[in-house]
C-alpha cells in the first residue's frame, strides 16, 4: 500500500515538528507532566494539530487510539476504547452536541484522555461542558520559511530536484497548508522533469488546490474582510476578497445577501441606487449562474466600493430600537390612529389628523410620535453623497 509523503516524514517528536513556535514551551511542559490533560488542538487544515496529538500521545508510552469523528459512531466507539488511555479523536466538531457529551463523564473520572482536533472555531462547535474539561491551544497557518523546512526534508525523501522557482509556485498555492504542500510535491515527484519546470508546472497541478471552509473561521473571516473593504471604499481589497470567496467555491448566494446588507448599511443614502443594483446582482447571478456569475458580483463589489458613504438610517434604526428596548412602546396618537369604527370615533381617533396632501408641497406641521417623544430625533443626516439632497427639502419646511 502505498504511504503519503505527508505520513512518510511525519514528525516523531517535538524537536522534529516544524512551526508553532508560540506553543513550545507550554507544549514541553505538557509532555513533560506527570498525567497528559485532555487537550483540543484548533487550527486550520495542515498546520499540525494531528501531529502534535500524536507526539503527546507516544510520549506517554500508553495505549491509545486515533479515529476520525466523521467514520465512527458512538456505539463503535464505546467497544474500541477498551483497554484505551488516548483517544485522538481528529474533526471533533463533527461530532453532535449530544454525542460529544458522552466524553463528559469519561473525562471527568480520568478514564481516557482526549486529544482532539478541529478546523472550526470551538466556542461554537465544542459544547461549553467539554471545553470546560479540555486545554484549547490554537495554531495558526504554517509560513512559507516553514513549509520550505519541511518541503527540504520532503524532497530528500522524494530524492528528486525540483527547481527552486517550481517549488515557490507550489508553495505559494498550499495556502500555508503543510499536507496540500506535500501532496502537490508528491504529484510533480512523479511528472516528466521537463513537465516540472516553472513555465509549465502551474499549468499541470490540480486545479482543486483553494478548498473552502463554509462552516469555519475563514469563511467568516473572508465576509468581514470583504465588507470591510467595501466600507473603507478600497475596490481591489474588495474584488481580492471576492475572489478568494469565488475561487474556494462559496456559494454566490451569500455573496449576494452579504453585497444587500452592504448595499444598505454602509453605502444607504449616500447612493440610493446602490440597494437596488445589489438585488440586481442576485438576479443576474441566479439567472446566468456560475462561472459567468463572477461578472456581474464584480461590477457591484467595485460601484459599493465606490459609492459615497452613509450608515445614518443603520444608525437611525439602532437609536429607535433602543428606545423601545430600554422604554417599551409608548401609545400611538389619537390623532394618527385609523377611526375604523363609531366607537372609535367617539374615543377621538383620528380627530386633528391633517393630511399633507392637502397643503402646499404636500407637507404639513404636524407631531407624528408620541407626546414623551415628541423631542426625540433617531436620524441624523449625513453630507455625503445623494443624502444631502434628499433631506434639503425637508429642512427648507422644518427651517432646521
Amino acid at each position: 500500500m502505498h504511504k503519503p509523503l505527508a505520513e512518510t516524514i511525519r514528525p516523531q517528536s517535538l524537536e522534529d515538528f516544524v512551526g508553532q513556535d508560540h506553543l513550545r514551551t507550554r507544549l514541553r511542559a505538557m509532555i513533560q507532566s506527570r498525567r497528559l490533560q485532555s487537550t483540543l488542538f484548533f487550527g486550520p487544515p495542515g498546520s499540525g494539530k494531528s501531529t502534535l496529538a500524536l507526539i503527546m500521545a507516544r510520549h506517554q508510552n500508553q495505549p491509545f487510539l486515533r479515529l476520525s469523528a466523521p467514520e465512527v459512531g458512538l456505539a463503535d466507539l464505546r467497544r474500541k476504547l477498551d483497554g484505551v488511555n488516548i483517544l485522538i479523536l481528529d474533526e471533533l466538531h463533527r461530532f453532535s452536541k449530544s454525542q460529544q457529551d458522552f466524553f463528559l463523564p469519561l473525562l471527568e473520572t480520568g478514564e481516557i484522555v482526549l486529544l482532539g482536533t478541529t478546523t472550526e472555531n470551538p466556542s461554537f462547535s465544542v459544547t461549553r461542558q467539554l471545553l470546560s474539561r479540555m486545554n484549547v491551544l490554537r495554531l495558526r497557518p504554517l509560513e512559507s520559511s516553514e513549509l520550505k523546512q519541511i518541503g527540504k526534508r520532503a524532497l530528500a525523501e522524494l530524492d528528486r530536484n525540483i527547481p527552486d522557482k517550481s517549488t515557490d509556485i507550489i508553495l505559494s498555492l498550499s495556502g500555508g497548508d503543510a499536507r496540500v504542500y506535500l501532496n502537490l510535491l508528491e504529484y510533480v515527484r512523479d511528472l516528466d522533469p521537463k513537465d516540472a519546470e516553472p513555465d509549465k508546472i502551474k499549468t499541470l497541478l490540480p486545479e482543486a488546490v483553494i478548498r473552502g471552509d463554509r462552516d469555519g473561521d475563514v469563511h467568516y473571516e473572508l465576509a468581514s474582510a470583504m465588507i470591510k473593504s467595501i466600507r473603507g471604499s478600497d475596490p481591489d481589497a474588495a474584488l481580492y476578497y471576492l475572489a478568494c470567496f469565488l475561487e474556494s467555491g462559496e456559494d454566490p448566494r451569500f455573496i449576494c445577501r452579504r453585497l444587500i446588507l452592504s448595499a444598505s448599511e454602509d453605502v444607504g443614502l449616500g447612493d440610493p441606487m446602490a440597494l437596488p443594483l445589489a438585488v440586481s446582482c442576485q438576479h443576474a447571478v441566479e439567472f446566468v449562474g456560475m462561472p459567468e456569475g463572477f461578472i456581474p458580483l464584480a461590477e457591484t463589489v467595485v460601484y459599493l466600493a465606490l459609492a459615497p458613504k452613509s450608515n445614518s438610517t443603520y444608525a437611525a434604526y439602532l437609536s429607535a430600537q433602543k428606545e423601545v428596548k430600554d422604554k417599551g412602546l409608548k401609545p400611538v396618537p389619537l390623532h394618527l390612529r385609523n377611526a375604523s369604527t363609531s366607537l372609535q370615533k367617539k374615543w377621538g381617533y383620528g380627530k386633528g389628523y391633517k393630511y399633507p396632501h392637502m397643503y402646499p408641497g404636500a407637507w404639513i406641521d404636524q407631531e407624528y410620535l408620541p407626546e414623551e417623544l415628541k423631542e426625540r430625533k433617531f436620524y441624523q443626516s449625513k453630507d455625503q453623497g445623494q443624502e444631502p439632497r434628499l433631506i434639503s427639502w425637508l429642512r427648507k419646511r422644518k427651517k432646521i
